[in-house]
């Protein structure tokens, strides 16, 4: 019997997600934005918040990789930061959930070993896709257990900032292929169909498109700004 991770190998995972300051913040466009993504081809949908991933349950039979985005004082992490948040998320049991899984201090002073323990006790079968920005951390997410990697968070981090997936032939892809063995999810950045095939080509499990997709503010903007030059 087919895994949900075999059902994402060498496909498209399309992330819908508008947060409250985005023109397309509404459960409801997130869901129809999903249903367009199920038509087009995706096997899989990447949701923010348990109201607009339970409006996207409600109109596509796609499984949903779950996050909440939340800010914290304390911390830097804010993608799935606490089991505040997975609680949460496993009111609408999403397939997967992603974590922030980077260096950076948490939330309490809790450590990342310390949450994936407790969520491996409450939730054992729960499905775990680490978000990480750098080679170091694949690895200790691989150490802990997770059971996936995605190079989400690369560019986005103190350490990486300035980077991109794409930069040098996605070189850094192919840094974190050949450093663990648990299946990689190719996200951040992946903003052509030419890229996505390409991260899939050099042996990403999976890759996540989002903005390129779901974003028309961002589509829109890389228009004219190519239309300016």
């Amino acid at each position: 019997m087919k895994t949900i991770l075999d059902v994402l190998k060498g496909k498209l995972i399309v992330s819908c997600q508008a947060l409250e300051n985005e023109p397309l913040h509404s459960p409801f466009i997130m869901s129809r934005m999903a249903l367009a993504a199920a038509q087009g081809g995706a096997v899989a949908i990447r949701a923010n918040s348990v109201v607009d991933i339970a409006a996207i349950q409600a109109s596509v039979s796609l499984p949903v990789i779950g996050i909440i985005k939340r800010d914290y004082p304390d911390s830097e992490v804010f993608i799935t930061a606490t089991m505040k948040e997975i609680d949460e998320l496993m009111t609408v049991t999403p397939e997967i959930i992603a974590l922030d899984a980077t260096a950076r201090p948490r939330p309490n002073g809790e450590t990342l070993a310390d949450l994936v323990a407790q969520i491996r006790a409450r939730y054992p079968s729960l499905l775990l896709m680490a978000d990480i920005a750098t080679v170091a951390e694949a690895k200790k997410a691989q150490d802990l257990g997770f059971d996936c990697v995605g190079t989400t968070l690369h560019g986005y981090t103190a350490q990486t900032a300035g980077q991109s997936l794409p930069d040098n032939d996605c070189a850094f892809l192919r840094d974190v292929l050949a450093a663990v063995t648990v299946p990689v999810v190719a996200e951040g950045n992946v903003d052509t169909p030419e890229r996505a095939a390409r991260c899939l080509a050099l042996g990403a499990h999976t890759v996540v498109v989002g903005g390129a997709i779901t974003r028309p503010q961002q589509i829109t903007a890389r228009f004219v700004a190519a239309i300016e030059a």
